[in-house]
């Protein structure tokens, strides 16, 4: 049955001046329509009703009504309603559903195709259906080819051509149904160089079709609807195979190179632009060194940094923000490349709108964290920290930090980034001289501003993670006896030792978190022997970092810093120790803990710069001598 033939039939009234049954004719209605008084067949109630119409009933039911005032029958139905009769209750009284017997076939139809099993196109796609599909693809695609060449200033001529391969092209989307199927058919015969071929066609329109195709293909959930686990392996390889297949037909310059020819004010070509980036996060997805070659091989990255800082704000740009965060990620070359394209500047500008305000809604705060952590990978590259602090970057951290909007926190795990490492030097220097301590210590101590001191802000813990990480920069690479170390020093030692209490809280705080993870590992690992314990060595330790360990090294370090450089912190701390029965042992345990799973690297590669390994060997040596004494 043709559904596009059963919509058009019947014709529904387009104008007012056509006259229109009621819905629910009364019954005086139904008495003055005589049978003598329709000169219409009287063998066909539709036709009486909409001449226009095919009246034939589909399921060949007689349809009887009995009229008043006489013994004449006909087979009559308001609206050719195929209910009107069936639905009758005890009392005679009929409530006919409205609908002709092909309207309520259709919603038969549409109803079944709605409730049925997900897995019926995957059963119906045989090997012998998957082939005789990628033929007619091949066959549409070569006769479009060919009257595009005979004709090539007549679109009249390959109009009809370019509708089939449309239509074959958008047929293919179920082949993503059966993967371990289609998959190594599309590779093997050839379909693959058709599809990506098209996208070079002249129509964006077909274009786009492929591009959705393929994004449809490439999807990382393709072959998880299998039961088994062989199923799931065997869908595995072939997305293995399909892809490798796409990147040898160079899929992803072609992709990059439709990006401009998109017009993203077009519904259609916005949407192109969105398939094409997530064709981009499934191959990544699926194979993470694939991301170095999409900005060696192509200029993805110029057209995401241009595209980021489109002043309207859509989908699409949260989307190349959130690909990029994704391509940086533990990938030094795209990192790197990125400060070569002028990318710290433009993030920094982009950035900056948010220094006074917060994000419209919940889309655009989640493109600024994109972008904040974009920046922060970034940051993990020391010529880029050189272009950060050159591009003015601590300033405008520190400018975001003193506004307290939602860009607060992301601008000090930006910092704590920044100056992480000996090669954050410069920048923890930079940030003293622009009387960063003040704000640094308000924010770890929750002090709100000048028109809110009573109420002091809550920290969020990620918060005071980062706050400590800085602090520890600061100790790490500012030199002894500077005006800058001085200063810092002093912040421990104003308000009577504040920021010191503050430390052993938060120490406090984290030794009882670890507590709990250890308890948890030591149920989770019971009965396990040594050997087995030695396999796991990295995953725990990981996992106590993450249950409060992280936290409690930082501390440690700082407190180390200041109790070994002041004898009036060190006082202070060791009385405060004392009355909770801790000693400086407990510091020197948790640096010797630190110690030996630190690696002893110089991030900024100057000779003479102490790594972190050597600091806290030098640290653990001095206050294991202030113990003795």
């Amino acid at each position: 049955m043709d559904i596009n033939t059963l919509f058009k039939v019947p014709k529904l009234p387009t104008g007012s001046s056509k006259r229109k049954m009621p819905d629910n004719p009364t019954p005086e209605v139904l008495k003055r329509m005589k049978l003598d008084d329709v000169s219409l067949d009287i063998s066909s109630p539709t036709t009486a009703l909409y001449p226009n119409t095919n009246s034939k009933n589909p399921k060949g039911h007689e349809i009887v009504e009995q009229m008043d005032g006489g013994d004449q029958q006909q087979n009559f139905a308001p609206g050719g309603d195929a209910d009107y009769f069936a639905e009758e209750d005890s009392e005679g009284r009929f409530f006919g559903g409205g609908l002709t017997s092909e309207q309520k076939e259709i919603l038969n139809i549409f109803e079944d195709a709605g409730t049925g099993p997900q897995n019926d196109i995957a059963d119906e796609l045989s090997i012998t259906a998957i082939r005789r599909m990628l033929l007619q693809f091949e066959r549409a695609v070569n006769k479009n080819q060919d009257q595009r060449s005979k004709y090539p200033n007549d679109p009249s001529k390959f109009i009809d051509s370019e509708a089939d391969l449309d239509s074959t092209i958008k047929a293919l989307l179920p082949l993503a149904q059966a993967p371990q199927l289609a998959y190594p058919e599309l590779v093997r015969s050839g379909a693959v160089t058709l599809l990506v071929g098209l996208l070079a066609h002249e129509n964006a329109d077909i274009v786009i079709d492929v591009v959705e195709v393929v994004h449809e293909l490439t999807d990382e959930d393709v072959g998880n609807e299998g039961d088994s686990e062989g199923v799931g392996e065997a869908a595995e390889e072939s997305l293995k195979s399909l892809i490798q297949g796409l990147l040898d037909n160079t899929i992803l310059e072609l992709l990059v190179d439709n990006l401009p020819r998109l017009n993203e004010q077009e519904e259609s070509d916005r949407q192109g632009v969105f398939h094409i980036l997530g064709i981009f996060e499934n191959i990544v997805g699926f194979n993470p060194d694939l991301s170095s070659s999409l900005f060696k091989k192509t200029t993805l990255l110029t057209w995401l940094l241009k595209r980021i800082q489109s002043k309207t704000h859509n989908e699409n740009r949260s989307y190349a923000a959130e690909l990029l965060s994704i391509l940086l990620q533990d990938d030094q070359p795209n990192r790197v490349k990125l400060g070569q394209e002028n990318g710290i500047e433009i993030l920094l500008n982009i950035l900056s709108q948010y220094r006074r305000r917060d994000p419209a809604d919940a889309d655009e705060t989640e493109f600024m964290e994109n972008i904040f952590d974009i920046l922060c990978s970034a940051l993990n590259e020391t010529t880029n920290k050189k272009l950060f602090l050159s591009a003015e970057g601590p300033d405008l951290m520190l400018l975001m930090m003193k506004e307290k909007l939602q860009s607060r926190s992301r601008s000090i795990k930006t910092l704590d980034f920044a100056m992480s490492g000996t090669s954050g030097s410069a920048i923890c220097e930079v940030f003293v001289e622009a009387l960063g301590l003040k704000t640094l210590f308000s924010a770890l101590m929750g002090k709100a501003g000048k028109k809110q001191k009573s109420n002091p802000i809550p920290i969020a813990s990620q918060d005071t993670a980062h706050i400590l990480g800085i602090i520890s920069s600061l100790f790490s690479n500012i030199a002894s006896d500077s005006p800058s170390r001085i200063r810092l020093l002093t912040k421990f030692v104003e308000s009577n030792y504040e920021k010191v209490d503050k430390l052993l809280e938060i120490r406090d705080t984290a030794k009882s978190r670890i507590k709990v993870t250890e308890h948890e590992i030591n149920q989770e690992t019971e009965g396990l022997d040594e050997t087995g314990l030695a396999e796991l060595e990295d995953t725990l330790y990981l996992r106590r970092l993450d249950g409060g360990l992280y936290t409690l090294q930082t501390v440690d370090y700082i407190l180390a810093w200041v109790i070994m450089e002041d004898d009036g912190i060190r006082t202070h701390a060791l009385q405060m120790l004392d009355r909770k029965n801790q000693s400086l042992n407990d510091i020197v345990q948790t640096l010797q803990i630190f110690y030996a799973n630190v690696d002893d690297i110089s991030q900024s590669g100057v000779q003479d710069v102490p790594s972190q390994k050597e600091i806290l060997h030098g640290l653990i040596t001095a206050l294991d001598i202030s113990d003795v004494k």
